[in-house]
């Protein structure tokens, strides 16, 4: 019986995504000891038919925490902003549970290790996404060249949420914790703790960004007793775009010594005009090698 299992979840528009971290996943050999499970956010027949011979199991998502049906109207996808706060009730038979958004890939399986050791003990295990390169961390508004008015993502999505002022205020600054990629065990008290802040901040706050929301709001006030992981386990591209090692044929972190990428993350999308690399997989764009070179390439898995 596999004791470990990764998660992810799509609709049929990211379907391709989703395949693509399955395979990415499935690439390495020690992913024969690990459980795939899918959550099924508007996946077709054929789709489904095509995961079911890769992974462990596939489900339907649900909205396990209820919202306005006009909120989520024709947008099933949304329920990604939910039940990943609720993994052990979909998938009971596993003991630590790693969440990968499906527009990621596996590039080097020791991140995946990472997580599952950074969970244990009921903590959470999670990227910041704060580290060398980074020049922007939060937006300021200055009036008469004195006052500042905060822009900052967390700061940003908690007052629209009305969590209140005192909680947005600790947040406001805080370095932001994204939620595509992270490991809890099953009887942590992280889900609980994620559970009732995603049920306050999806009253009166947008569904998308909610569930990343109160994650933050479990590390940043709740105190959840939380393992983080180096910037390479969740690599947000959009954030800091990678290096190429032309000599080992991987992506590496820009900045010396170049570490091998653990996991690509294609949030936000890779944009080239109006085009999407997340949608369309002829966008490619330029990247530097560490051997000095402008290589034109894509950041999907594969190629």
């Amino acid at each position: 019986m596999k004791k470990n299992v990764i998660v992810s979840l799509a609709d049929s528009n990211y379907f391709e995504l989703l395949d693509e971290l399955v395979d990415s996943i499935k690439s390495f050999e020690k992913s024969k000891e690990t459980a795939i499970c899918i959550l099924d956010a508007g996946l077709t027949i054929d789709q489904k038919k095509i995961l079911s011979k890769k992974v462990d199991e596939i489900k339907p998502a649900e909205w396990d925490i209820e919202v306005p049906t006009i909120k989520v109207l024709g947008k099933e996808w949304l329920k990604s902003q939910v039940s990943r706060a609720f993994l052990p009730k979909y998938f009971p038979n596993y003991e630590k549970y790693l969440w990968i958004d499906c527009d990621a890939w596996v590039n080097d399986w020791s991140s995946i290790e990472l997580y599952f050791k950074a969970c244990e003990n009921g903590k959470l295990g999670i990227t910041q996404t704060l580290g060398p390169g980074y020049k922007i961390m939060s937006k300021v508004n200055w009036l008469f060249g004195k006052v500042a008015i905060i822009k900052s993502q967390n700061f940003k999505h908690a007052i629209k949420s009305k969590i209140g002022i005192t909680k947005a205020r600790k947040l406001a600054f805080a370095p932001h914790i994204n939620i595509g990629v992270f490991s809890l065990e099953k009887n942590s008290p992280g889900w609980s703790s994620w559970q009732k802040n995603l049920e306050q901040t999806l009253k009166s706050g947008n569904i998308f960004g909610s569930e990343g929301l109160a994650i933050n709001m479990s590390v940043y006030i709740d105190n959840l007793e939380t393992e983080f992981l180096p910037l390479g386990c969740n690599w947000i591209a959009s954030n800091l775009l990678p290096k190429f090692d032309e000599t080992l044929n991987t992506f590496v972190e820009p900045y010396l010594p170049n570490y091998k990428i653990g996991i690509m993350h294609l949030a936000a999308g890779i944009w080239d005009g109006d085009r999407d690399m997340r949608i369309d997989k002829d966008v490619k764009i330029n990247i530097q090698s560490i051997q000095k070179n402008l290589l034109s390439k894509s950041l999907r898995f594969g190629l």
